[in-house]
């Protein structure tokens, strides 16, 4: 099993990052604040890898933060949570809140984060709550993406099943603030917006 990827990024989308190591191009899903972390397209870059296996694809998951693979490892053994809807809630809530709402059985905040429901909520909290480390899971700060945020919000929210239509009004319903804000703070933004 791929448990950590080093090599050049060679390309990166909302959801997807193509890391060239020994001559070949791995495909990794990513989530929304990996994707807002990593370098340029042609720097290097280093992974931790969860390689999920079925008996019809090998998935490899990305993650900068080696607390927030542990993160998505616990996600997935909740029933009813596969690998696509752990990389959804990690991309709908920072690590650390969501291990805070997890401990303090915070169901309301956790049913805020697209495709979780009230049971599946419940379910992340009973069967998480005494397995996340006392200690918060730490989060990076947002780095500033430099041109084409809008796009690439718009893209990400349309990679989790809206509609483009949709994503264009929530991104423009978000304020700005009068000041720059990078694409993790706009994608939440226009995510709690299409959540109301």
């Amino acid at each position: 099993m791929i448990a950590h990827l080093r090599g050049t990024l060679l390309s990166k989308r909302p959801n997807q990052a193509v890391v060239e190591a020994g001559g070949v191009g791995y495909d990794v899903t990513i989530s929304v604040p990996a994707f807002t972390d990593l370098p340029a397209a042609g720097k290097e870059v280093a992974l931790h890898i969860h390689t999920h296996v079925r008996e019809d694809i090998i998935a490899l998951y990305g993650f900068l933060q080696l607390a927030e693979k542990h993160l998505f490892e616990k996600l997935i053994t909740v029933s009813g949570i596969g690998p696509k809807l752990a990389i959804t809630i990690l991309s709908g809530m920072e690590a650390g809140g969501m291990a805070k709402a997890i401990r303090g059985n915070d169901v309301a905040r956790l049913t805020q984060i697209p495709g979780i429901g009230k049971k599946t909520a419940e379910r992340m909290v009973l069967e998480l709550r005494d397995k996340l480390p006392a200690k918060e899971v730490e989060s990076p700060e947002a780095v500033a993406v430099p041109g084409g945020i809008s796009e690439d919000v718009i893209s990400a929210l349309v990679n989790l099943g809206y509609q483009r239509g949709d994503a264009e009004r929530a991104l423009a319903a978000t304020g700005k603030n009068g000041k720059p804000e990078s694409f993790e703070i706009m994608f939440r933004e226009a995510l709690a917006a299409l959540s109301r």
